[in-house]
């Protein structure tokens, strides 16, 4: 009997060391080491040659890559698909020499770069007709763009970017991507643009990200100096973002169609904190915070088509008496223009109108109801000049120390009570 225990427990130890074995041994046919084959870190010498033979062989056997720590020069890499590339967190960089042509993902598939860093160039990372691109826990810094994506469909999350002339991400013509819980930070002009040559479905996804003090050194009135900014691109869901310190604007929807911004924390703005101009259709601005803005929210520029949203559930607070970045800008809470409900939200310290309806004769079907506004100077003001569309007003808390609902032709107050003598005006309806 004591044999044939002796014999089991050493049967099952021995199955539990097999056991054990197992996946270091698995890790070990999987995963390709680039230093034994040749690829040195903190050299100055062109690595981009042994690195790109390692890339093919380990794409090639179906292994992941493994680069060592260190910063790791290149004149140029072509990155394979149906691969992973692998550094080790926080301390493995790829970085384009001064002559070299970069480091670029072209018409591939299947790709995943997780902790690397990538630093220098026009962009450190360029991803061009290709599909399920994933970048993962990477770092990029000291380029102009962190990463350009063109005609492609990239996955970016919980990745770095700092320091950079001029973009973190910037994408044209995508095929969707999802960019989530980056940080994004110190920036020239933007943090994440997403634009399309001609306006037409993106389908892309910008969510919990972390961005913060982005300047506007190319200039101009508003296509600089923005955290996130859309163009042309529609269907795009812009969610749950902290937004900080932007010279402009922290969510710039321009020329948009079907796109939401929900639920973002926008702080400090420079100009409008969220924006939806120009030939805009179909905005939803939904239970966001803003705090601090030369304007809170504007859904504007019905001269140029821009219609139909909703406004709901919003907290604007703190505007300030004017904008150091576009001396245009007036301070107002919450503006729109053409089919737009304003509905539920919070206006509260504007040192001028809280909340307005039109421009001269641009205004058309506008809804302001159930808002509340305290400690602004005028709560509402409506355009009730000849041509200016309607607008209902009712069941708003409003507190002012000036007027509460005024009419105005243009920027100037024509009807300090419009409530009271809201019959002289055949475009205003009142209830509640």
């Amino acid at each position: 009997m004591h044999t044939l225990l002796a014999n089991r427990r050493r049967v099952l130890a021995g199955l539990a060391t097999l056991t054990a074995t197992m996946p270091t041994m698995a890790q070990a046919q999987s995963t390709l080491d680039a230093a034994t084959l040749g690829v040195v870190a903190d050299t100055a010498e062109n690595q981009g040659t042994a690195l790109q033979s390692a890339l093919e062989q380990a794409a090639s056997a179906g292994q992941t890559l493994r680069l060592p720590a260190g910063t790791i020069h290149v004149l140029g890499l072509d990155i394979p698909g149906n691969l992973v590339v692998e550094g080790v967190p926080g301390k493995t960089e790829l970085r384009t020499l001064p002559d070299g042509t970069g480091i670029s993902v072209y018409d591939r598939g299947s790709l995943v770069l997780r902790d690397i860093g990538f630093a220098s160039g026009a962009a450190a990372l360029t991803i061009e007709a290709s599909d399920d691109i994933a970048l993962e826990r990477c770092r990029f810094r000291n380029a102009q763009i962190g990463v350009a994506i063109a005609d492609a469909g990239v996955t970016v999350s919980d990745c770095n970017f700092t320091e950079l002339g001029d973009a973190a991400i910037h994408a044209m013509n995508s095929r969707g991507l999802f960019i989530a819980g980056n940080r994004i930070d110190y920036c020239g002009n933007a943090g994440i643009r997403i634009w399309r040559s001609e306006s037409g479905p993106d389908g892309s996804i910008v969510s919990g990200n972390r961005i913060a003090n982005i300047r506007r050194d190319g200039g101009g009135n508003g296509q600089n100096g923005n955290g996130i900014n859309i163009f042309k691109a529609d269907e795009v869901i812009v969610a749950d973002n902290h937004i900080a310190d932007c010279a402009f604007t922290a969510v710039r929807l321009n020329s948009t169609k079907n796109s939401q911004v929900s639920g973002n924390t926008c702080l400090r703005s420079g100009e409008v904190a969220i924006f939806s101009e120009f030939a805009f259709s179909g905005s939803i601005i939904a239970n966001n915070i803003v705090d601090g803005a030369a304007t809170g929210i504007s859904i504007t520029n019905l001269d140029s088509g821009g219609q139909l949203a909703v406004c709901v559930g919003n907290i604007v607070r703190n505007i300030t008496p004017n904008s150091a970045v576009n001396p245009d800008t007036v301070p107002i809470g919450i503006a729109a223009e053409a089919e737009t409900a304003i509905t539920g939200n919070t206006v509260q310290n504007v040192p001028g109108i809280a909340i307005t309806a039109g421009y001269g004769p641009f205004l058309r079907n506008v809804l302001i109801a159930s808002n509340v506004v305290s400690e602004s100077m005028i709560g509402i003001g409506v355009s009730v000049v000849d041509g200016a569309g309607p607008v209902h007003i009712g069941g708003n808390a409003v507190t002012a120390s000036d007027h509460a609902v005024v009419g105005l032709a243009w920027s100037e107050i024509v009807e300090p009570d419009l409530i009271a003598n809201a019959d002289r005006y055949p475009n205003v309806t009142l209830g509640g």
